[in-house]
C-alpha cells in the first residue's frame, strides 16, 4: 500500500462512539506521554469577542462531558460563566495525535466539587486558598505570607474546599480527532451531535 493511502482512522473508527475512541487515545497517550497527557489547552472568550487560552489539566472525562478544575474568580472562570462556551485541545507530541473540544461549559455540582478537592495534595489545598487567581500581585512575598497564614489556620484538621473553587464541565457539541499523517495528508474527522443527541462523523481534508 502506498504511504499516501495508508490511513490511521480507518472507515469502520468513523463509526465509533467518540467517548469510546477518546478513552482509547487517552490511555495510549498515559502510557507513551512524557509529562502531563492530562495538559489540555482550554480557549474562553470575553464580552469583547477577544480569546484567550491557557493549560488546566483535564481531571475527568464520561459521556457527559470533560471535567476541569480551578479557581472561579479567575480570568477564565469569568468568561466561561458569562459566555458558557468552550473550546479545548489536547495535543500529544508522543502520538502525534490531538483531539478537538467544543462544547458549552457548566460548573459542576458542589459535592463532586469537594469529592475531588479532598483527593488533592494538602499543599495545593492551600494554595486554593491563598491564590486570588488573575488578581494583581505585589511580591510573591506576599503569597508566601498567604501560605503560611492557611497552613496555621488549618493546622491538625482537614482543609475545606474554597466556595470559590470548584470544577466545570464542556458539554461536546463537537469532538475532533486527528492523526499526523505523511506529508502532511493526515487524519481529521468531526463529529457532532444532531437534534436527537446522535453522533454523525464525517471526514475532513487535512
Amino acid at each position: 500500500m502506498s504511504k499516501f493511502q495508508e490511513s490511521v482512522l480507518h472507515k469502520d473508527t468513523l463509526n465509533k462512539d467518540p467517548f469510546e475512541l477518546f478513552d482509547q487515545w487517552f490511555k495510549q497517550a498515559q502510557a507513551s506521554e512524557l509529562n502531563d497527557p492530562d495538559a489540555m489547552a482550554l480557549a474562553s472568550v470575553n464580552s469583547d469577542g477577544i480569546p484567550s487560552v491557557r493549560i488546566v489539566l483535564l481531571k475527568q472525562w464520561s459521556k457527559d462531558g470533560f471535567v476541569f478544575f480551578t479557581n472561579y474568580s479567575g480570568r477564565k472562570s469569568q468568561e466561561l460563566i458569562a459566555t458558557k462556551k468552550a473550546a479545548a485541545c489536547l495535543h500529544w507530541k508522543s502520538l502525534r495525535r490531538q483531539i478537538r473540544i467544543v462544547g458549552e461549559v457548566d460548573k459542576i455540582s458542589e459535592s463532586n466539587s469537594d469529592a475531588y478537592f479532598a483527593t488533592r495534595a494538602r499543599g495545593s489545598q492551600i494554595g486554593a486558598w491563598a491564590s486570588n487567581q488573575s488578581q494583581p500581585l505585589a511580591t510573591r512575598s506576599e503569597l508566601i505570607k498567604k501560605v503560611s497564614d492557611y497552613e496555621i489556620e488549618f493546622a491538625d484538621k482537614a482543609v475545606p474546599r474554597p466556595s470559590y473553587w470548584g470544577g466545570f464541565i464542556i458539554k461536546p457539541i463537537e469532538i475532533e480527532f486527528w492523526a499526523d499523517g505523511a506529508f502532511r495528508l493526515h487524519d481529521r474527522f468531526q463529529l457532532r451531535q444532531d437534534t436527537n443527541k446522535k453522533w454523525n462523523a464525517i471526514r475532513l481534508y487535512p
